[in-house]
């Protein structure tokens, strides 16, 4: 800290020797602990753009933060400057072009809340305070996608700070080849984006929140439910989207829980789902609400923090029973420690389909699911032999699936290039030579 020079940072400068310190470090995960340099929450475009031409003088590693939620903790670091855009949350409509702008720095709940009150729905994650910009600029899973497709499939235009702090604009229009790569491999790279326009779908009354439940599950009924849902899925409305994830809690045991939107009437969405129904001791739900309920709803089951290591893959493939059988296995015995172990499908097919794997950046768009693997737990004694039990799982996964999903990331990817973007990974590449060759924007799975 002796000798660290902070003339030419603005908005509020964060270090050591600040109160606010330790808790302005801290990710929504907490089991990163990382201890940056300092931590600048901007207030303006200037100010992003005064710290990244201070982290280039001062030669600092800099670290991109939105709402925290990186799974592996890249958007901080130890002896890094953070600067975090969440203070950049103005939200405008223009109602003529049916479009919407959003700084950089605001999150699912605050979208859902401004366009929800409007009428509108947007296609946003599930997290209320996960960052809106870090969820498009990785594809953007929700309960919406089937239907609207992926989070960057309605982003239009985009304003970010480049390498040198100057502003720059992408679209179809002008750099267009920094839109394509911003659509699906943006977080963390090229740049720091502090505003986003998207194209608005139309208004709607109300969307139907759906809930499938079955307590006291054995593996066999796991079995039964991954057999239905794969064969399920391809004829599935794309109407409806779904996650649905088989665990072991410390609360519940064994359990299967699903949830998502379907846009139409409750009683068109539980025939829709209506396989499902006949698994025994499944619990079916669907309840019209408008949108915005429907959203608060979802959000209000996420805690402020938690402790976890999760990731995920894409499914491509029919499983044989044999293979149904290991993926159910993999929640069998928890880690010590554990208060909640789950596999998680993401549906996707749909209008993410109709999008080619090569017109943007998010490359697994012929994928009918996404796989996910999680733990979470409360004592940080248990944290290694948790993360090392993800990881175990994680590799069984990565044997039965095809490339991973960037927004669920794991640290433990040797070519994560690849994994991450697949056939689109060199291309990306030549687009960051081209707009950070310095490689400005780095992290431990940055382009490289």
């Amino acid at each position: 800290m002796f000798g660290l020079d902070l003339n030419g940072l603005t908005g509020e400068v964060v270090t050591r020797k600040n109160a606010e310190y330790e808790e302005a470090r801290q990710e929504w995960n907490r089991a990163i602990q990382k201890f940056p340099l300092v931590i600048v929450y901007a207030s303006s475009v200037q100010d992003v753009s005064n710290a990244v031409r201070w982290a280039v003088k001062h030669r600092i590693d800099l670290r991109i933060r939105s709402g925290s939620h990186h799974y592996e903790g890249y958007s901080t670091g130890n002896h890094v400057l953070v600067l975090d855009v969440s203070r950049l949350s103005s939200i405008k409509l223009d109602a003529t072009a049916n479009t919407l702008t959003a700084g950089g720095g605001v999150k699912n709940e605050q979208i859902y809340e401004f366009a929800g009150k409007r009428g509108y729905p947007f296609p946003g994650g599930t997290c209320p305070t996960v960052g809106v910009s870090g969820y498009v600029l990785g594809g953007g899973w929700g309960y919406s996608s089937r239907y609207f497709g992926l989070g960057c499939d309605s982003l239009i235009g985009l304003e970010l700070i480049n390498a040198e702090g100057d502003l720059i604009k992408a679209s179809k229009r002008e750099n267009k080849d920094l839109f394509w790569a911003c659509k699906g491999a943006g977080g963390g790279n090229f740049g720091v984006v502090v505003s986003m326009t998207f194209r608005l779908p139309p208004k709607i009354r109300t969307v139907t929140l759906v809930q499938l439940y079955r307590p006291d599950a054995s593996p066999a009924i796991m079995e039964q439910f991954l057999l239905t849902w794969q064969k399920w899925l391809p004829r599935a409305d794309r109407k409806i989207t779904i996650s649905t994830t088989l665990y072991d809690s410390a609360a519940e045991g064994m359990a299967i829980f699903g949830r998502g939107f379907y846009y139409g009437a409750a009683d068109e969405a539980k025939r829709i789902l209506s396989p499902f129904a006949k698994i025994s001791g499944m619990e079916l739900s669907a309840e019209e609400k408008p949108f915005l309920e429907a959203v608060r709803e979802v959000e209000k089951s996420y805690p402020s923090s938690e402790k976890f290591k999760s990731t995920g893959r894409f499914v491509f493939k029919t499983y044989t029973s044999d293979e149904i059988r290991t993926l159910v296995e993999l929640i069998q015995n928890k880690p010590p420690g554990s208060i909640f172990a789950g596999l998680t499908v993401y549906a996707l097919g749909g209008k993410v389909q109709e999008v080619k794997p090569n017109e943007t950046a998010f490359y697994y768009r012929n994928a009918r699911y996404i796989a996910g693997i999680q733990s979470v737990w409360e004592e940080d004694r248990y944290a290694s032999v948790n993360q090392r039990w993800v990881v175990q799982r994680f590799r069984i996964l990565e044997s039965l699936t095809e490339g991973s999903f960037v927004n669920f990331p794991i640290s433990e990817l040797p070519n994560y290039e690849t994994a991450y973007y697949g056939a689109n990974a060199e291309r990306l590449r030549e687009v960051n030579d081209r707009y950070d060759p310095s490689r400005v924007f780095q992290f431990p799975q940055a382009i490289r």
